[in-house]
């Protein structure tokens, strides 16, 4: 405890020592001197050379001396145009030390302990494996500028990869061709997991994402709980395939029974990964069990339920690209078709009108979609330092099919639309999704759902030594003849972060959320540390009640997140959180120190034909 006493002094003396300059000035200053206490600690501990050790092991700037901001607007503009049509020669691998280096400074020199880390404790992708299932082209390939920046998306979108750069190198001898340099630099792959109050309640896991180097992913983790009436000992094991060999089609075999879940599957599935995809698809089949806990409104009393629900299950679909214009690549028309099955062995009781959800059945959908994307690259958003890639574009997509039921046929129909984009001199981003899906029989409207939800960063704004961006969001859900056991919920992500309250829950809501976050620009055993402030708000009410009458449901804190972009695990997160009328809360005031993972972006890819998420 006194250890993180002292952590949450260090980052506030860190703000409170920190200056605001000007934006020409603050590179010159980054490279001149720390703040004023890393500066005297620094000087405390360089007196010794295990000292300074300690020094760069501990703490470092997260920067170059170089402007990151540079180099994200120099690689904004797709680089390998020129080169476009040159025959490509050689494909030289370069794979950086995980600690130390970054793919913007490849000189940069890690200190004994990250050198030692790096090499001692962590198997690096495979050179092979890189060559043969990670790269979209070949030696003696004419170079396509598009595929090129594609695949540097890719590489850094893989969760065993942390960053990624794709360069060309000019031949002075014959200028027809070229050679490709892929540098890579790898994250801490392997997890451990290890939490419990005493011998009869604990839990041990482990994780490694690039399993002897291969790329695979390899999870295991084991609960045990003595005095649990349901079920004492759990597990898991889930082993992934990023891609096999040259085809990029993954695979994953899921064996987990826990207490609240039991999952055994199989799945291959290739999605469309580049605007040069053309072919995608997935099948999957498998047996699940879960333990539902639900809230149940009779009579103007709430009754909790907790019941098992068990089925098996089978999902396929495939789906067919087509670009509409030879010149504009990124723009596709997507046909798509999509079978599912379930048929349940354990479930609530069903009726003609009762619990549609739980139904066996069989669907057919097929999809008719236009997605046009791009990719615009940014940093500090949802990471902490490494290169984010951004969705830039737009879909809209038809979606129709039919259902057989064990209480008959029913049709179904969904519309989607999404659009992202960058505001003029990149000043912020905005993002809005609308959908809209519904079965219909004998025309009536069957578990229907409208939704809007929108989605606001501001630019990367500097205060001090620190770097900031504002963060708002909202959506609207509007559910139409839902059954009384399918519903929503505004507790955590969801509407309210940091409470979760059965309580909160509806066929409609309306929700709110603001956050702003400070990026420090130091690092703490190469975490990253950055604080927030947010507030949501959030309107939710039951069938046959007015939403906009229902109590206006408040939270408020801030806190500090925690990540390290070099290692393979969650954003840890502290939070004080104030929410003044949330009900069948012990207290309005909530502390919380827990690991979530990063969010990512929506993008503008069309896949599967998909029934509208009431959620």
């Amino acid at each position: 405890m006194k250890f993180l006493i002292y952590i949450l002094l260090l980052l506030s003396a860190q703000v409170c020592f920190s200056q605001r300059i000007s934006s020409d000035s603050l590179d010159k200053l980054r490279s001149a001197k720390d703040s004023v206490m890393y500066q005297k600690l620094k000087i405390r501990l360089s007196k010794t050379k295990i000292g300074k050790e300690v020094y760069g092991a501990l703490f470092r700037d997260v920067y170059n001396s170089n402007s990151q901001k540079k180099v994200i607007s120099e690689i904004e503009i797709n680089p390998f145009e020129k080169y476009e049509g040159k025959i490509i020669g050689k494909i030289l691998i370069k794979k950086l030390e995980i600690f130390g280096p970054t793919v913007n400074d490849t000189t940069r020199k890690g200190n004994k302990f990250e050198h030692f880390a790096s090499k001692t404790f962590h198997y690096n992708t495979r050179e092979k494996v890189i060559r043969q299932s990670f790269l979209l082209f070949n030696e003696g390939d004419k170079l396509n500028p598009q595929i090129l920046k594609d695949n540097e998306r890719l590489l850094r979108a893989n969760p065993i990869i942390h960053d990624a750069r794709i360069y060309v190198l000019e031949r002075k001898d014959v200028t027809w061709m070229v050679d490709i340099l892929v540098i890579t630099q790898d994250v801490w792959s392997i997890n451990f997991e290890a939490s419990g109050s005493s011998a009869k309640n604990f839990v041990l896991g482990f994780e490694d994402r690039n399993f002897q180097g291969r790329g695979h992913s390899f999870q295991n983790k084991l609960t045990w709980r003595a005095d649990d009436p349901y079920q004492r000992f759990g597990w898991r094991s889930i082993y992934t395939v990023p891609y096999i060999g040259r085809s990029f089609i993954s695979g994953q075999i899921k064996l987990i029974n826990e207490r609240d879940l039991a999952q055994y599957s199989v799945q291959v599935y290739r999605p469309f990964l580049t605007v040069e995809t053309r072919n995608a698809g997935s099948v999957e089949v498998g047996y699940s069990r879960i333990r539902e806990y639900k809230k149940l409104f009779i009579k103007g009393i709430d009754s909790a339920l907790t019941y098992p629900v068990s089925y098996f299950y089978s999902d396929a679909w495939y789906g067919r690209a087509f670009h509409l214009d030879a010149n504009q690549r990124n723009k596709q028309l997507i046909l798509a078709l999509r079978r599912t099955s379930y048929e349940y062995r354990k479930r609530p009781e069903v009726g003609l009108d009762t619990n549609k959800i739980y139904w066996n059945r069989t669907t057919w959908l097929g999809s008719l979609g236009f997605s046009s994307r791009n990719y615009q690259r940014d940093f500090l958003i949802y990471g902490f330092g490494r290169t984010e890639d951004v969705p830039v574009g737009n879909l809209m997509s038809l979606t129709f099919g039919t259902e057989s039921t064990e209480f008959g046929n029913r049709g179904y129909a969904g519309f989607q639309f999404a659009k992202g984009k960058y505001l003029p001199q990149n000043k912020a981003y905005f993002y809005i999704l609308a959908n809209a899906g519904a079965y219909l029989k004998q025309k009536v409207v069957q578990q229907g759902v409208l939704g809007v939800q929108g989605f606001f960063f501001s630019r990367l704004m500097q205060i001090g030594l620190s770097q900031t961006r504002q963060f708002l969001n909202v959506g609207l859900t509007y559910g139409i003849n839902r059954d009384a056991l399918d519903y929503l919920n505004i507790s955590g992500r969801d509407g309210i972060v940091g409470v979760n309250s059965e309580a909160l829950r509806g066929d409609k809501r309306l929700t709110l959320g603001y956050e702003s976050v400070f990026f420090s620009r130091k690092s703490f055993v190469g975490f990253r540390v950055a604080s927030f402030v947010f507030a949501n708000w959030g309107l939710v009410s039951l069938k046959d009640y007015p939403l906009l009458t229902s109590p206006l449901y408040q939270g408020y804190g801030f806190g500090l997140r925690m990540r390290n972009e070099n290692l393979a695990i969650n954003t840890f997160q502290i939070r004080l959180g104030f929410y003044p009328n949330i009900p069948n809360l012990s207290s309005p005031i909530r502390f919380a120190f827990d690991a979530s993972q990063p969010l990512k972006l929506r993008d503008f890819d069309i896949s599967a034909p998909t029934i509208i998420p009431f959620r």
